[in-house]
């Protein structure tokens, strides 16, 4: 008994003492760092030239002392490897607060690439799925700014996109862009250089899934049939005022986009695609936007109920997922004779899309 309290108090002694050299140890070199509140003028002013990080030896360690600086510019001090100890306001996502300990600091950039349309051909599925890829950083909703926020200005715009690090790319996706007669011009103005992906699906088939989203807003909506023509039935003349119909004619909004962007800056995502083969497309995507190709087949799932593939894993979580409950909704029955006719319709502006494109989507 004797011996064995004597070999416990022992080893109490050495972690009280090794416990002890830490904590001393870090308090003297932090001491050593100047804080804002006590710097004179010339040690507040921003280094043109990287300053090394100072480091202190540990019981034969070496550990580093980061800074951490926030948005507001604000230097907090915080030992490498040593959890809690420091704060980061500007972005949540552990992957940043990883990089803040690394000495790098994102800051927000205007975006190098857009999604800009085509509604309900699958724009939301390409964002999530190539968010995978570790060198991109989307805005997390639709910003709007070349349709509806123009007149705030490129600073406010810069300010709804997440911030980066060196080598990442900054992308956005609203899809009302691909139809709004002044975005090309506004997109060149802010970049002539930004790469620009337009997934695009039969125009029938996303003009039905157009009009499913609404009417599962507006329960009391008239049929398909009803908005689609006229005289209210696929006998008559097709509606082209009516907006799903009207979105459809792709050659026409693609003409405007072309007058500023050389066909070259354009990538065409096939939606049928990019539900039946994810890995193909993205491939294609990361391709275009001068990525490693990291996001394959490994990525995905299908998910046989939603008829949709989903993820495996994603930037907020890494446990298998869907895109949630909207996507892949049931589509209500439409009368054959009146896909037909909308077929019949879009045809002639199906082939001149082919053409500007260069590309034979296989539509109907």
């Amino acid at each position: 008994m004797a011996i064995t309290a004597a070999l416990a108090l022992s080893v109490l002694y050495i972690l009280y003492t090794f416990n002890a050299c830490l904590l001393s140890s870090i308090n003297r070199t932090l001491k050593q760092v100047p804080s804002v509140g006590s710097a004179t003028p010339a040690s507040i002013e921003r280094p043109t030239a990287p300053t090394q990080l100072p480091q202190v030896r540990i019981l034969g360690s070496i550990v580093r002392i980061v800074p951490l600086t926030d948005d507001g510019g604000e230097r907090l001090p915080a030992v490498a490897g040593v959890a809690g100890s420091g704060t980061n306001t500007s972005d949540g996502s552990p992957k940043y607060r990883f990089l803040r300990q690394q000495g790098l600091r994102p800051s927000r950039h205007l975006p190098d690439a857009l999604i800009i349309g085509v509604k309900k051909s699958g724009t939301r599925a390409l964002l999530e799925f190539i968010r995978l890829h570790p060198d991109v950083r989307a805005a997390g909703c639709e910003v709007h700014f070349f349709d509806r926020h123009y007149g705030k200005g490129l600073a406010w715009y810069r300010h709804h996109m997440p911030p980066t690090i060196e080598g990442q790319l900054t992308m956005e996706k609203t899809p009302s862009y691909f139809i709004t007669r002044d975005a090309p011009r506004r997109v060149h103005h802010m970049n002539p250089a930004t790469r620009l992906l337009v997934v695009v699906r039969d125009p029938v088939t996303r003009a039905i899934s157009d009009y499913t989203q609404a009417r599962s807003k507006k329960r009391d909506m008239k049929r398909f049939e009803e908005l689609a023509f006229t005289n209210g039935s696929a006998g008559g003349v097709v509606d082209t005022s009516w907006g799903p119909v009207r979105i459809g004619v792709y050659a026409k909004y693609l003409e405007r986009w072309l007058e500023a962007f050389p066909l070259r800056q354009l990538l065409f995502v096939s939606g049928e695609r990019l539900i039946a083969d994810p890995a193909v497309e993205i491939g294609r995507v990361q391709d275009f936007l001068g990525l490693k190709r990291v996001v394959t087949e490994k990525h995905f799932y299908f998910n046989s109920t939603k008829g949709f593939p989903c993820l495996l894993k994603s930037e907020e979580r890494s446990s298998p997922h869907c895109l949630g409950k909207t996507k892949g909704r049931n589509h209500p029955r439409i009368d054959a004779a009146a896909i037909d006719r909308l077929r019949e319709f879009y045809r002639p502006f199906n082939q001149k899309f082919y053409q500007l494109t260069g590309i034979n989507f296989g539509w109907p």
